[in-house]
């Protein structure tokens, strides 16, 4: 069965004075994929998902987000996508109700839509009793479950998560990860950035990045075998060493 093309970049290129920070990245996404963005510090990926969340205008060449023109459509991307990263999701002093209220509405979900998805998120976490805790008061994982579960809950066609499991336990980092499987098989398409290389193997295509470059796109099995590693790990520290930059 053909699938739709959820994301289209073509030679996306972002500089910053002399510096290029992404240099003329094309890909596609296809509705209902798990398409993880690899790079070490410095490669440019945090960049290009800045401007794919039409958070960040391109110096040259085209994107579709959703269906969106990142040119001249990136509000409707920002409003049609979910988001989510380690660093901020919820916000800690709103009880975990709250929040979902908040975001609903930034999503533009009516009231009754906002009820009935705060009702189903907190019983399919089995969190009804504790709707009114301070978000603050949970561990990292529960946050991010919540927040991920938040950031879906305008259903969009496309999920942006920007290394979504930081510092959570390995046991909470799988359940997370089931959550990603079922947003997937539902026709989400989920564009994910991690530092662990454990799950880049859950994906269904790794691209990885290297100054600003794309060096590898493919199936994590296809780039095993094209590096003759036994796993990602070893097909992203060859890859990384030819890197010559450290931030941006």
């Amino acid at each position: 069965m053909n699938r739709e093309v959820a994301i289209s970049v073509r030679e996306l290129t972002k500089r910053f004075g002399d510096f290029t920070a992404v240099n003329a990245i094309t890909f596609d996404v296809m509705q209902g994929e798990i398409f993880g963005f690899l790079g070490a510090n410095g490669a440019g990926k945090t960049t290009a998902m800045r401007m794919l969340c039409g958070l960040s205008f391109p110096t040259s060449g085209s994107a579709t987000v959703g269906g969106y023109d990142l040119a001249t459509d990136p509000e409707k991307i920002k409003r049609s996508i979910g988001y989510m990263s380690q660093k901020f999701s919820l916000y800690d002093d709103l009880s975990i109700v709250e929040n979902i209220r908040y975001y609903g509405g930034i999503y533009g979900l009516s009231d009754r839509e906002i009820k009935d998805k705060t009702d189903q998120l907190l019983h399919t976490l089995h969190l009804e009793d504790q709707a009114k805790a301070m978000t603050g008061s949970l561990p990292l994982g529960w946050k991010q479950k919540i927040a991920f579960s938040v950031a879906m809950v305008h259903q969009p066609k496309v999920v942006f998560l920007d290394e979504p499991t930081g510092g959570v336990d390995p046991v909470t980092r799988r359940e997370f990860w089931t959550m990603i499987y079922e947003a997937a098989h539902a026709g989400t398409t989920v564009f994910v950035t991690t530092h662990y290389m454990d799950e880049a193997e859950y994906c269904d295509r790794v691209c990885i990045m290297v100054d600003g470059r794309i060096e590898a796109l493919d199936t994590p099995d296809r780039l095993k075998d094209q590096f003759k590693s036994a796993n990602m790990e070893g097909v992203f520290i060859q890859l990384a060493r030819k890197a010559t930059r450290t931030d941006g």
